[in-house]
Formats: structure tokens, C-alpha cells, sequence
């Protein structure tokens, strides 16, 4: 194994890797390497066993510090984050519907046991603005937990059935498609609290298409031949993204010239257009 003086078996469910050193030396530096590589397939890691003991959330920070030359077996067990962010999501859940039951106290002890959690650990790196809104509510300054229990019920269906998600996004997105149409109008006639609602649905609309997007491919959906205005529909999202950026930013400094500009001519068409090709070649039998 690499230089000759770090001899280990390392194992990845179950099966027995290869792995060169370079200038790894720790436990941490070796599994950051191992957590990128994976990370490209659309796992992470969910499982570590160290000279076959198991490490935890609690004892992760000192095993990383271990030295790769004092070890002699590591286990690691991954998982496809969809899976994982499913697990998060069900236990954010569960910890909702039990935490107005208990106690204040026992809701102290509740919520610092879902930060220190897999499961919140999980949610904090993936979806930080979830976990923000779940420490949010836990501590009484966010949503009512039935609001945040109806978020957390809309990203399991996004996870279970994208496809049928898909579908039923068709009358949301010309819908909003017509009020972007309408937003300069807003604007210019002082209906700021309709067009401050337009920017943030379609803001939320669109991300819920590219977090979408993401899952076809698990589903059985080619995305690579897709392609929007003769672009790959990854190129597409991005330059969708930057424009998005520039959308934001004017209404924010109250340029309602570019504002209009963007929604009317930009964005609008550029939603309608990228939801029909994701809707093309997911609605083919596989």
C-alpha cells in the first residue's frame, strides 16, 4: 500500500479496496479522500468501523485523529444520499410530532439530541436550509412543526415518486410563468406585496425543479441526451441559475427595469422551456 510502511485492509460494503497513500497520514485525511470519491456516485459514507469497533457521531472527531500507521482494519459502509436524506427527513419527522408532547425540559434534551444526531448531522451538510428551519421551529422562533411537517412531507414525495412530482408541477410552472409575465406591471404599479410573492414562489419552484433534475437519473431517466436551446441541460441550469442570481439581486436594489426585463424575457420563457424537456424523456416508458 503506497509507501510501504502503511499496511491496512480497508474495506467498502464489504468489499476489499486498493487504496494508494500519498500524504495521508491520518484517519480524517484518508476518509476525505474516500468521501470525494464516493461523493461522484451519489453516495456517503454511513458507517465506519475501526479495527472493528464502531465509530459514532460522538467519537468521530478523535478517530479522525488517529494515525494510519496504528491501524490495521477499516470497515466503511456507504449509502446513496437519497436514501440518507430519506432516513433525515423521516426522523426530523418523528422528532416534530413527539416534541409537543413533552416536557420543556425533555424538549431541551429533544432538540440537542437531534443536532448531535446521524440524522441532523446528515441534514446540517445537505440540506441546510431544512436543518435551519427545523433548529428554527424546535426552538420556538420558526414555522408552526405542522408547516415544517408539510415541507418535510413534500421532500419525501420528491424522493419517492420525482416523476410524478414532475408531472404535477405542470400547472404550477405556466402559473407562475404568467406572473413573472406580470411582474413588471406589478412593480410599476406599487403592488409590492404580489410581486415580493412572485419572486419567492418562483425562487422555490425552481429549486424544487433542479432538486428534480438530480433524481431522474436514479428513476431510470436518461438525462444526458437532454439538451435546452442547444445546451446540455446542465449548462442550461447553470446559465437558468446566473440569471436567477440577476433577478434577485435587482429586485433587491429595486431595479424594476432589469427586473422586468429578466422575468418577462429571460426567465419566464427559459422555466417553460426547461420543464418540457425534463417532462420529454421522463414521460417515455423506460
Amino acid at each position: 500500500m503506497g509507501k510501504g510502511e502503511i499496511f491496512m485492509n480497508i474495506t467498502i460494503n464489504g468489499n476489499p479496496v486498493d487504496i494508494t497513500l500519498e500524504k495521508e497520514r491520518t484517519l480524517g485525511e484518508l476518509l476525505g479522500g474516500i468521501e470525494s470519491w464516493i461523493s461522484s456516485s451519489g453516495h456517503s459514507l454511513s458507517g465506519l468501523e475501526v479495527d472493528g469497533a464502531a465509530i459514532g457521531i460522538n467519537s468521530m472527531e478523535e478517530a479522525f485523529q488517529r494515525e494510519l500507521e496504528k491501524i490495521k482494519t477499516i470497515a466503511i459502509t456507504t449509502s446513496a444520499r437519497s436514501e440518507l436524506l430519506m432516513e433525515a427527513l423521516f426522523t426530523a419527522k418523528e422528532i416534530l410530532k413527539t416534541y409537543g408532547a413533552v416536557s420543556f425540559d425533555e424538549q431541551g434534551r429533544l432538540r440537542e439530541q437531534w443536532e448531535k444526531s446521524p440524522a441532523g448531522a446528515f441534514l446540517s451538510e445537505e440540506e441546510p436550509d431544512l436543518y435551519e428551519g427545523m433548529v428554527k421551529t424546535l426552538r420556538g422562533e420558526g414555522l408552526p412543526p405542522k408547516k415544517l411537517e408539510g415541507l418535510l412531507d413534500e421532500r419525501l414525495r420528491e424522493l419517492r415518486t420525482p416523476l410524478k412530482e414532475l408531472a404535477n408541477m405542470e400547472g404550477v410552472i405556466t402559473g407562475i410563468a404568467r406572473r413573472l409575465e406580470d411582474l413588471p406591471l406589478d412593480i410599476q404599479t406599487g403592488k409590492d406585496q404580489q410581486a415580493a410573492e412572485t419572486v419567492s414562489l418562483f425562487s422555490g419552484i425552481t429549486e424544487k425543479l433542479f432538486r428534480l433534475f438530480s433524481l431522474l437519473d436514479q428513476w431510470g431517466v436518461q438525462t444526458e441526451g437532454i439538451t435546452v436551446e442547444d445546451l446540455s441541460v446542465r449548462a442550461f441550469i447553470a446559465e437558468f441559475t446566473a440569471a436567477l442570481k440577476e433577478l434577485l439581486a435587482a429586485y433587491e436594489a429595486k431595479d424594476a427595469v432589469l427586473v422586468g426585463d429578466l422575468a418577462e424575457y429571460e426567465l419566464a420563457p427559459r422555466l417553460l422551456k426547461l420543464y418540457s424537456a425534463m417532462r420529454s424523456p421522463a414521460e417515455k416508458p423506460a
